[in-house]
């Protein structure tokens, strides 16, 4: 599954990570460096299974499994307020 931001969506990246905003509500959204390192993975086309191999591989303590459901979360978290969508 490749995403992409909804086009009324917005993104900055921050130094703790990253904030998006919702235009059509005008509700923002923070993520931290990791999640945000996870959302720049699948913005850039990386399978959620990708994703969760960089996350692995960036925090070298995280369980490939715990990647994996980490990734699968952040993505039900986006989706459930339709902040991306399928590219």
């Amino acid at each position: 599954m490749t995403i992409a931001l909804r086009p009324d969506v917005s993104a900055t990246d921050t130094q703790d990570g990253m904030v998006l905003l919702d235009e059509a509500t005008g509700r923002y959204w923070q993520l931290n460096s990791t999640a945000a390192l996870v959302l720049h993975a699948l913005l850039d086309g990386a399978t959620p299974q990708e994703a969760a191999y960089r996350l692995a591989e960036r925090y070298p303590q995280l369980a490939a499994e715990r990647a994996t459901r980490d990734v699968r979360a952040l993505l039900t978290a986006l989706c459930e307020p339709r902040l991306v969508v399928p590219a």
